[in-house]
């Protein structure tokens, strides 16, 4: 797909509450690698499924006081409904679709095919009739599916080199109407020339899918750099309940958004310990390959 825009990267929080400092970091990591590379630095709002009231507006403050910038204006996902519903409307008359009536236990349940992995869809609803089709929207709506011809796809990492996963026919639009995550994320990076993807390694098998179906729909997929988690104490993924890890907890503990910096650029080799940090100053030592490959395990402050 072409557009106008120079090259980007993203940084793409859910408002479903405060960032923590796992968050925090990816963000950090997100501008590194876009800025390093002189590509634009965009700020988008996943905001399609739960929304917290004011969780907008304190991640994007709180991305602020760290010290991050972006290229305005911030997108909404939730204001793009027309571009998503133009896509898969362009893919249904195309009949690279079909209505799916499954529920995710019936998934579940299913048998599937041999050394396909656990919740893959098995296929159920992609030849139906009409008629038969007809009969189950009387039981509930249906979601869309995209009919996939692959069942897997490799993508390339800077960080992890090469990596095959799994694609199923996987949905595109949920039966309550709201575009998917696959969908939206394609859809939209494609639309703001994002062409580098830095996120949590979390979302390495997410790959996959969504560079498929942004070959699919003509575009070309993204660089991506999965970078490592952050961990809490028993190496577990790191929560808010683990303590004091949002910012707005860590100041009220004597931790202010400078130091919260220091010690993200410490866990990532760019500072010494307690030394005092800005964006421009870690862009101009960051380097890619030099990045630790292990989850960086943070002693949250309780209490």
């Amino acid at each position: 797909m072409a557009n106008d825009f120079a090259p980007a990267g993203r940084f793409a929080p859910s408002p479903s509450g405060d960032l923590h400092i796992g968050n925090l970091r990816t963000a950090v990591l997100a501008q590194l690698f876009a800025r390093s590379s002189n590509r634009r630095f965009l700020m988008r709002v996943e905001d399609l499924d739960r929304v917290r009231p004011g969780a907008r507006e304190r991640q994007l403050a709180d991305l602020a006081a760290i010290g991050l910038g972006w290229d305005e204006p911030v997108t909404l996902q939730s204001e793009r409904y027309d571009a998503y519903a133009s896509v898969i409307g362009g893919l249904v008359a195309d009949g690279d679709t079909f209505e799916c009536f499954c529920t995710r236990r019936e998934i579940l349940d299913a048998p599937t095919a041999p050394h396909a992995p656990q919740g893959a869809y098995p296929g159920t609803c992609r030849e139906l009739t009409e008629a038969e089709r007809a009969e189950r929207r009387r039981i509930r709506p249906a979601a869309i599916r995209l009919r996939a011809d692959v069942t897997s796809f490799t993508v390339t990492d800077i960080l992890n080199n090469e990596f095959t996963g799994d694609v199923d026919d996987f949905v595109l639009q949920r039966n309550d109407g709201t575009p998917a995550y696959n969908l939206a994320v394609v859809v939209d990076d494609a639309a703001s020339g994002v062409d580098q993807v830095v996120r949590g390694d979390d979302l390495l098998t997410s790959a996959p899918r969504q560079a498929y179906l942004a070959t699919r729909l003509g575009y070309s997929p993204p660089e991506y750099a999965h970078v490592p988690m952050v961990l809490n104490a028993d190496h577990k993924r790191l929560a808010k309940r683990d303590g004091a890890v949002t910012l707005a907890d860590l100041a009220e503990r004597g931790v202010d958004a400078v130091s919260v910096l220091s010690m993200i650029a410490v866990s990532l080799g760019l500072a010494d310990q307690g030394e005092t940090v800005t964006m421009d100053a870690l862009t101009e030592r960051f380097s890619p390959s030099a990045l630790p490959r292990d989850p960086w395990i943070f002693e949250a402050i309780s209490g």
